[in-house]
This record gives C-alpha cells, sequence and structure tokens, in this order.
C-alpha cells in the first residue's frame, strides 16, 4: 500500500447536539477496505464533528496499519467540509476558539504521515462516511437509558 484516501464525515444533530463521526478507508482502486463510526458527544457543532472526524480517521489509520507504515503511505483525506478543507489549506482564518485546538491537533497528526493532502468532495462522493455518521446517530438516539 502506497497511497488511501480516506473519507471523513462529522454531523450534530441540532447544531449543537449529538454528533458522530463517519470514517472510510478506500485502497488505491477506490475500493473500501475499512469502516469505522463514533458518536462524539452531546453537544458539539458540525465543524467541530468534521474536525474530529479527520483526526479520528488518521488516528485510525495509525492505530490500524501502524506508525511505521503511516510514514511510507502517502494519504488523501477527503471532506466535504469546505471550512474544514480550506482552513487546512490556509485560506480560511481559524478564528472560532473551540476549532483552534482542533486545527492544531490535526495539523499535528499529519506530520506523522510520509505526506497528507487535504481534498475537498462533494457530499455525494462522500456517502459512505456520511452513512456512518447517521448510522451512529441513529443508535445512539436508540441506546436504552439506565436513569
Amino acid at each position: 500500500m502506497k497511497k488511501i484516501s480516506i473519507y471523513t464525515d462529522g454531523g450534530a444533530r441540532g447544531n449543537p447536539g449529538k454528533a458522530a463521526a463517519g470514517v472510510v478507508f478506500c485502497n488505491e482502486k477506490g475500493e473500501n477496505v475499512k469502516e469505522y463510526g463514533l458518536y462524539l458527544g452531546d453537544e458539539l457543532t458540525n465543524n467541530e464533528a468534521e474536525y474530529k472526524a479527520a483526526i479520528f480517521g488518521l488516528e485510525k489509520f495509525k492505530a490500524h496499519f501502524g506508525k511505521r507504515l503511516a510514514k511510507e503511505v502517502e494519504v488523501t483525506l477527503c471532506s466535504d467540509s469546505e471550512l474544514l478543507v480550506k482552513q487546512m489549506q490556509g485560506k480560511y482564518k481559524i478564528e472560532n476558539e473551540k476549532l483552534q485546538p482542533l486545527f492544531l491537533k490535526l495539523w499535528n497528526l499529519c506530520l506523522d504521515f510520509k505526506k497528507v493532502k487535504i481534498k475537498s468532495v462533494s457530499r455525494n462522493k462522500n456517502k459512505d462516511a456520511d452513512r456512518m455518521v447517521n448510522e451512529v446517530l441513529d443508535g445512539e438516539k436508540k441506546a436504552p437509558k439506565l436513569f
């Protein structure tokens, strides 16, 4: 494996509200090889969820494939969040105080890889990651409450 695409999506129902992340790893042929979903919390914005999804994707890659492989692989991080992509490319300022530490965490995480290209994709091309977000949120809503 020399190249991998990681599709990420984050969403918050209520904005702010219950939030989740969806991540899909695709090989060089564009085939899905791994899918992950993660519940992020109860009071996050969509933008926070988008950043946390991107962070989750890179961290999950390192956890699954190892730090050594991360230094050998070129990653294309695909997101449908214009804000995240433009901020990571240095085209938009990071004015929101809650996004600043998330930006720094994602930026520093990118340094663990040989190369990370941040790419904007349409929502239509990010359907699998979006599906993971909704599956997690739907599951969270249906979880029984103990008290």
